[in-house]
């Protein structure tokens, strides 16, 4: 067990098909430079992404440990054995930021237990850009995940969340698989209240991105084709 342990980098990745220096910063390219060991959501897009931004970095030396929702809780600690012996390691999710909505997450927290020093590094977040971008309250909001995919169960959970938004004038975050987000656009319009306000943020940070703030009546009205786009949704109630 070496006396200095490594620390722990949450290190962002780009959200789409754009080049990674014109969305992150020189520190991110300087800490996969010197970093080997990693635990990422997938190996193949993991080495595709240092690739790219550390094209001379050589492949064969690097060590992944894969972290997703079917990784066990007592598989985590181990991972962070090259930490103890002196290593510094990267944590990479598939995009944006890890640790925001992200099975990472539970990596830093072992982490703080093992008293290994975690190092979040600036990167893009879908959930602040699109919050900075929606017009809403951003010194109040929740992210809430997936919603229901049952339509009463989806109804009755966005009736609730228009209720807490108006109350405590929250702002309220989700998202959708990608293939179901028109069908999401389409249940808003059809199940919340006609002055409510829906900002759909899409392809943030991509040549695509399209972010719009409108009524619910003014939605629909709207024709935009959200499919297999990645898309954060925010309501907030008036």
């Amino acid at each position: 067990m070496h006396s200095k342990k490594g620390n722990l980098y949450l290190i962002p990745c780009p959200m789409g098909d754009v080049q990674p220096l014109a969305v992150l910063p020189i520190s991110v390219k300087k800490a996969i430079e010197k970093i080997d060991h990693y635990i990422v959501e997938h190996e193949k897009n993991t080495r595709r992404f240092i690739k790219t931004i550390v094209p001379e970095k050589k492949q064969p030396n690097l060590k992944f440990q894969e972290i997703n929702k079917f990784t066990q809780p007592e598989e985590i600690p181990a991972m962070l054995n090259p930490c103890l012996e002196g290593f510094d390691v990267g944590v990479i999710s598939d995009a944006g930021c890890p640790g925001i909505a992200d099975p990472g997450a539970r990596a830093v927290h072992y982490a703080h237990e093992l008293g290994i020093k975690v190092v979040p590094l600036v990167g893009p977040s879908s959930i602040l850009l699109a919050m900075m971008a929606s017009g809403f309250n951003g010194q109040n909001f929740a992210f809430n995940g997936y919603l229901p995919i049952d339509k009463s169960e989806r109804k009755r959970e966005l009736k609730r969340l228009e209720k807490i938004s108006k109350e405590l004038d929250q702002s309220q975050l989700f998202i959708e698989t990608p293939y179901r987000n028109n069908q999401m656009l389409q249940s808003l319009t059809e199940n919340l209240n006609p002055q409510t306000q829906i900002c759909v943020a899409c392809d943030i940070t991509l040549a695509s991105e399209y972010i719009k703030t409108a009524t619910v009546n003014s939605w629909k009205k709207i024709k935009v084709d959200l499919h297999k786009r990645p898309t954060l949704f925010i309501i907030q109630g008036y």
